[in-house]
């Protein structure tokens, strides 16, 4: 099995503040003050939807850019929920400031529902552990 990506996480001193490092890039992660964190940077669940989105707005601007369709300043909104049973639910809006046929619009919508990103999380993903030495 080839491995395309790689991130560790270390925790600190503080509570649930731990350093993340994804690729080439590092980040952090904490909890909101609510849930016993500081509150000082994104959440695991906030970056689940910056993923999400992200992957949303690269392949349709990808897509767009294949068909010679200007997008201009384009736009995804994404909420997060929950239902009584605890299943997440995501909600995108996708917003351009262009003007777009219906059928642009549809075939957009078409698209995103298939990006790698909301593959991976609408089907799921083996995901197994172990003990580190």
């Amino acid at each position: 099995m080839k491995k395309v990506n790689l991130a560790t996480v270390v925790s600190t001193d503080a509570n649930y503040l731990h350093h993340i490092h994804a690729g080439r890039f590092d980040l952090d992660t904490d909890e909101p003050k609510a849930l016993g964190g500081q509150g000082a940077t994104p959440a695991p669940f906030d970056y689940y939807l910056a993923s999400l989105s992200a992957c949303t707005a690269i392949t349709l601007r990808m897509y767009a850019q294949r068909k010679g369709w200007n997008l201009g300043e384009f736009r995804a909104e994404l909420a997060l929920s929950f239902d009584d049973d605890g299943k997440p639910h995501v909600h995108r809006t996708l917003h351009s400031d262009q003007l777009l046929s219906d059928e642009q619009w549809n075939r957009l919508l078409e698209i995103v529902a298939n990006t790698p990103v909301t593959k991976a999380m609408r089907e799921g993903a083996v995901i197994t552990s172990e003990r580190g030495r």
